[in-house]
């Protein structure tokens, strides 16, 4: 048993300073956590004889959750944890150690509580079984001393640390672990044509997609006038997911659509393509305006499709684009990206668009 402190209660306390209320506290905090240390190592002691045989109940938690008003999972947790910092006994006397006896001497004194040994102890719990009595005893030497002065956070996050320098590959992954991750993006299109994005991402999917919006959707410099980027972050991440998803459909590795890449079937009658009155229809799904359409076919390889008064297809062209490799190498020399004024997105990020109306 550890020397117990007895301190004086305390009076009229309106009287104490600063220092001597925060003294008192962490005095008190101190002889508490002894006294804990101490139902431990009684705990500990219940459980070496049995409790079946010295009180007739069937398990030290299950007595002491009974005797001491608590919870079982309390109760379960406060013995689990005695069992783990303090030196038992087997039913022949044999000695079991400790698992944690640098830990379970802090707290004999009084310098550690649960809300430290708890992360301690899961810690040495996660070290692999190859490793040496040595590195086992340092790595809670470490976590000891550091606890004495720090947070359980603080506490996890060395001891990740240390688990990553003691197993660095980690434990093996099971089969419940290799399972493709879920990942849910759903994609609605509302009444006013605009469209709404919903989701659900993996952690691994999540980072990347904060560290694309982080790196894409950053402020644009100040411009010649000293305007600086008015946009929200959140229309600074739709701007980088819309550059995202340009800048993969227009990659040469890009995965392909019944074997082509970027190319648009619009079927719509020729005098509602140039009038820029009605509706167009794309690849036989979407209805979108004849104005979309006719943006949408300025950079896109595009399929005509002539159709007659019934609807039916009279004549079906082949693939071109309006816009041709060379034109589109000489607009990257000459405007070096957007020529929108305010706008600074690089070549690879725009688009070739017509600056006159196709009807005109």
């Amino acid at each position: 048993m550890s020397s117990q402190r007895i301190l004086e209660p305390p009076r009229e306390l309106w009287r104490a300073g600063a220092r001597e209320l925060a003294h008192g506290v962490v005095e008190r905090m101190s002889v508490a956590r002894q006294a804990l240390a101490e139902v431990g190592q009684f705990l500990v002691e219940i459980e070496s004889r049995g409790p079946m045989e010295l009180f007739g109940h069937g398990s030290t938690a299950g007595w002491f959750a009974e005797t001491a008003r608590i919870s079982p999972k309390e109760a379960r947790d406060t013995v689990a944890r005695a069992v783990a910092v303090n030196v038992g006994r087997n039913l022949d006397g044999a000695p079991v150690p400790a698992k944690a006896p640098i830990a379970g001497a802090a707290a004999a004194v009084g310098d550690l509580g649960h809300q430290q040994l708890d992360p301690i102890l899961a810690v040495l719990k996660k070290i692999p079984d190859g490793a040496s009595a040595e590195d086992r005893s340092g790595a809670e030497q470490i976590l000891v001393d550091l606890a004495r002065h720090a947070g359980p956070q603080e506490i996890t996050n060395a001891g990740a640390d240390l688990l990553a320098h003691l197993d660095p590959d980690g434990n093996e992954p099971k089969d419940e672990d290799l399972t493709p991750p879920s990942r849910e993006v759903h994609l609605r299109k509302r009444d006013d044509g605009w469209w709404r994005l919903t989701g659900l991402l993996d952690p691994e999917f999540g980072a990347r997609a904060n560290a694309l919006f982080e790196t894409w959707g950053q402020r644009r410099p100040v411009d010649e006038d000293g305007n600086r980027d008015p946009r929200t972050p959140g229309e600074r991440n739709g701007d980088a997911l819309f550059d995202a998803i340009h800048y993969a459909m227009t990659n040469d590795k890009a995965p392909t659509l019944s074997g082509d890449r970027t190319t648009i079937v619009v079927t719509i009658p020729l005098d509602t393509l140039t009038s820029g009155l009605g509706m167009a229809c794309v690849d036989g799904v979407s209805r979108i305006t004849a104005r979309h359409a006719r943006m949408l076919a300025c950079d896109a390889k595009i399929i005509p499709a002539v159709l007659g008064s019934e609807s039916e297809p009279l004549d079906i062209g082949r693939a071109a684009r309006t816009v041709t490799p060379g034109q589109r190498r000489a607009l990257n020399l000459r405007d070096r990206g957007c020529s929108l004024p305010g706008c600074h997105r690089k070549p690879k990020h725009c688009e070739a668009h017509h600056i006159l109306p196709w009807g005109h």
